[in-house]
């Protein structure tokens, strides 16, 4: 989108426009935004983009912005910066006015998408002329039509990435959305679960309950991506994730290994400043299981013809689940197999030869050396 609306700004300049600022909002469908947004301005040249946070449409910044009156009511909204009219009803216009702008014009791009509006102004001695503005207005509503496509299209990706993780949106929106269409892929295999969780749901109202799952779930997930990991997909208080091997096992694994020690770090920051662990009849702060294995893995759509999953399947998937159960038994946060476990001969200390359900071989595990 900044690439287009560069390339427009700049035809309009090498055209004669007189514009000085322009910035294009448009409104997306996203967990944490609201929307986006790009700002230019003729001083420096540059074009900004700005995430819009949901906490921005109850600021009083933006109550008191003609965006809000524009969303509501539709509206075309003009005003001469330097009024002190218009500067007590559009608190913005003080810092237009100060920039040295004497005109400023806003539209929605309507007909599409009411989130998405556009304005400009000028520095110019009176302002934009009749004709200019007829002509900028008339532009911007067929440029409206480029605006749309792209936010469809941000909306897509961001709906996508949300639910299914970036990796596999990616791949849905190029076209891998048949039952059964996939590749085989390595990854070291991250699978995780709460500590406590059917005691907890017992004794917290459920309200309190969400936020600590929430809280849970940030930190296994934020550690996970930080480190270029792959959320699949979560089950009741359990988390399955996979960093792929794209530079080598020992790459992966190490990656693994730094994203389990975050998480870990940061439920125990989460617990010193968490009110409702601090109550007895809680008990038990926020701690995770985790597990990491290496393996082939199916990485692709499974499920009914008319509702898939992506995920992966595996021998190894369900090896790690296996060994899941004994970051209980064993009674660490943090349980490896020998498949990463070898690649940091230097931090690993092997706790054993156990037997899984399920799997006929004895499995050696591994936690980090104490």
């Amino acid at each position: 989108m900044i690439n287009l609306l560069v390339k427009l700004i700049a035809g309009m300049k090498a055209a004669g426009s007189s514009i000085d600022r322009l910035t294009l909002h448009i409104g997306t469908l996203h967990p944490q935004l609201v929307g986006f947004a790009w700002i230019w301005n003729s001083e420096d040249g540059f074009c900004d983009e700005v995430r819009v946070a949901d906490a921005v449409i109850v600021s009083n910044a933006y109550k008191l912005n003609p965006l809000q009156r524009i969303l509501e009511t539709g509206e075309t909204i003009r005003r001469a910066p330097q009024s002190a009219t218009a500067q007590a009803e559009f608190p913005i216009m003080v810092e237009l006015a100060s920039a040295g702008m004497t005109d400023y014009v806003a539209i929605p791009l309507s007909g599409l998408d009411t989130r998405n509006v556009i304005t400009f102004a000028t520095k110019a001695v009176g302002g934009f002329s009749k004709e200019e503005t007829a002509s900028l207005t008339g532009l911007f509503k067929l440029f409206a039509l480029h605006v749309q496509r792209h936010s469809e299209l941000r909306i897509s990706e961001n709906a996508l990435s949300a639910y299914l993780g970036n990796g596999a949106a990616a791949k849905v929106l190029k076209g891998a959305i048949k039952r059964g269409a996939g590749e085989s892929i390595r990854a070291v295999i991250w699978v995780s679960d709460l500590r406590n969780f059917t005691k907890m749901s017992d004794t917290l109202h459920p309200a309190d309950m969400l936020v600590l799952l929430n809280a849970y779930f940030e930190a296994m997930a934020s550690a996970v991506v930080a480190r270029g990991g792959e959320i699949l997909k979560f089950i009741g208080d359990g988390m399955l994730a996979v960093f792929p091997v794209t530079d080598g096992v020992e790459d992966a694994s190490r990656l693994a290994v730094l994203a389990a020690k975050d998480a870990i770090a940061r439920l125990v920051s989460f617990n010193a400043d968490c009110p409702a662990l601090q109550s007895t009849e809680v008990g038990p702060e926020l701690q995770a299981g985790i597990v990491l294995h290496e393996g082939e893995v199916f990485f692709g759509n499974i499920g009914a013809p008319d509702r898939l999953d992506f995920t992966v399947i595996g021998t190894a998937v369900n090896e790690a689940c296996r060994v899941e159960a004994l970051t209980k038994t064993i009674g660490r946060d943090l349980l490896m197999t020998e498949a990463v476990a070898r690649h940091l001969p230097k931090e690993v200390q092997h706790l054993g030869e156990h037997e899984l359900r399920g799997v006929s071989a004895r499995v050696s595990v591994y936690g980090l050396s104490r």
